[in-house]
């Protein structure tokens, strides 16, 4: 119970009771006062025994007293007036137990435990939102689940109707949960001086012109290679080699002689203007727009990093630019989002509010192979005869930090109409600090019972009876003792096949 409280928050009362303790370990070495200690229910006696054990025999403990922290809560809420037995749900982080209390005692043959509490629900919940969201993965994190699960989550009363109701637009804007993540609004080089700007750009103004450069010199290559390949065809028609020259024709795609002259024309010209747009660029220092990329994509500043591939890669879009424009310096625009951040970083709670705490009710629908709370309380009450399902239903007590969710008293209740016989009674009570009552509860236990034996493991009783050895008490377990077989002592053993022989001998 103690770590269940510290999982919400660290009261005072449970400061003080540690810091006693440890106090007392390192001041006397011992701890010379009782101590109050919750078990599981039905704590296998193994683990009952190496805790008396290392109370017993490292601080030295005058007397322990072991107990169920849903039963203590069950003894702090019982002082007001309500009845000695009941049915008590305790739903926490790892698990739910059904257990039923007949005057005031635990019946632990009918104890029933479902492997889903408060963890599991927080799991399923960031699996949910993880799937929604996937752009936030690393951001929905388990405790922050954990979080969105206590305040936003509720129980509904009938989960299909629910869901039904969630399909109307309206009820969805109307009880949507709005969760803002984290994040940070500053632009990438927003912190960037105007100096240290302009001498990035001055940067990538060099880039592009060694691109041009380079660029403008193997398109002259291709040009030359290409028109030396035509004069050789012409040569071929002036040395009226006519068949070489018409299969040459053929392999150009060309039709005639005057088509050849017409393309030689123009790869001269295209030659002798690249010749020319070289020795100008090596001359001024202005970057040629000729071959280049469009501006405003190459000066942003994410782009100062890509290689000479990605650069190369806007080679189809060539004929959109005219090459004796002169290229207009342009400044650098700040990047500005396309969208608002602040939303983009925010969770919206649907109908994951009601199917994540629903998993309690319904474990299919994590795939788990379980009976849900509604179907083990039912489970249990047909084990005891109808006058005790009356009298145990008469008081239902819901506790433990996983039934904190507004909505789970009036499931339990409806549940229960549906299971009971027509026009019977029952009730149903949430604890009043369902967190904190199993503290309270111990402490008020122990404040009454200080100067009694009744629930207390002396030393004695230790040394006498065992490490796995309890007193019950109200809010205690069952004690089951060990049982071994009788073994027949050794010398009978020895004796008998002694005897046997002797008998045998005699005639």
């Amino acid at each position: 119970c103690l770590k269940e409280a510290a999982r919400i928050s660290i009261p005072g009362c449970l400061l003080h009771a540690f810091t006693i303790f440890l106090f007392s370990c390192l001041l006397q070495g011992c701890v010379d006062h009782p101590i109050v200690l919750t078990e599981a229910v039905c704590n296998p006696l193994y683990s009952r025994q190496m805790m008396s054990e290392l109370l017993f025999e490292c601080y030295q403990v005058p007397k322990v007293s072991y107990g169920v922290d849903s039963l203590y809560s069950f003894y702090h809420n019982r002082r007001q007036n309500w009845p000695c037995s009941g049915l008590v749900i305790s739903s926490g982080y790892q698990c739910t137990h059904i257990l039923p209390v007949l005057e005031g005692r635990l019946d632990a043959k009918n104890c029933k435990r479902i492997n889903l509490g408060g963890c599991q629900a927080a799991v399923y919940l960031q699996r949910l939102l993880q799937l929604k969201y996937p752009g936030h993965f690393a951001a929905i994190t388990l405790s922050r689940m954990e979080e969105i699960l206590h305040e936003h989550s509720y129980i509904a009363e009938d989960y299909i109707e629910e869901l039904q109701k969630w399909r109307s637009p309206e009820y969805y804007e109307n009880n949507v949960h709005k969760m803002q993540l984290p994040f940070s609004n500053k632009l990438l080089g927003s912190t960037l001086t105007s100096e240290e700007k302009q001498e990035r750009r001055q940067q990538q103004l060099r880039r592009l012109q060694e691109l041009n450069a380079r660029r403008r010199e193997e398109k002259l290559q291709l040009d030359q290679e290409r028109l030396d390949r035509l004069l050789y065809v012409q040569e071929l028609l002036e040395d009226g080699q006519m068949d070489q020259f018409h299969k040459a024709l053929v392999e150009l795609n060309m039709d005639s002689a005057e088509e050849l002259q017409s393309y030689i024309n123009k790869l001269s010209l295209s030659v002798e203007q690249t010749k020319q747009k070289i020795l100008q660029a090596e001359v001024n220092i202005e970057v040629d727009v000729v071959d280049s990329k469009p501006e405003t994509p190459d000066l942003d500043p994410l782009s100062s990093e890509q290689s000479l591939e990605d650069v190369e890669s806007i080679n189809e879009f060539e004929p959109l630019f005219a090459e004796d424009q002169p290229e207009v310096e342009k400044p650098v625009a700040a990047v500005q989002p396309v969208f608002n951040l602040a939303e983009y970083h925010q969770l919206f709670l649907g109908t994951e509010r009601i199917r994540a705490p629903e998993i309690v009710f319904q474990p299919s629908l994590i795939g788990e192979d379980q009976a849900g709370v509604a179907e083990t309380m039912q489970y249990v009450l047909e084990r005891y005869p109808k006058e005790q399902q009356a009298i145990l239903v008469q008081n239902v007590f819901l506790t433990g930090g996983n039934t904190m969710y507004p909505g789970l008293k009036a499931r339990v209740q409806k549940e229960l109409l549906e299971m009971r016989p027509f026009q019977s009674s029952f009730q149903v009570h949430l604890a009043s600090s369902p967190v904190l009552d199993a503290w309270y509860g111990a402490r008020d236990w122990a404040v009454e019972y200080m100067t009694r034996e009744e629930g207390w493991i002396t030393r004695k009783d230790y040394e006498e009876k065992g490490g796995e050895y309890l007193k019950e008490h109200c809010a205690s377990n069952v004690y089951v003792p060990i049982r071994l077989p009788k073994q027949a002592p050794r010398a009978a053993e020895a004796s008998a096949p002694s005897r046997a022989l002797t008998s045998s001998e005699q005639p």
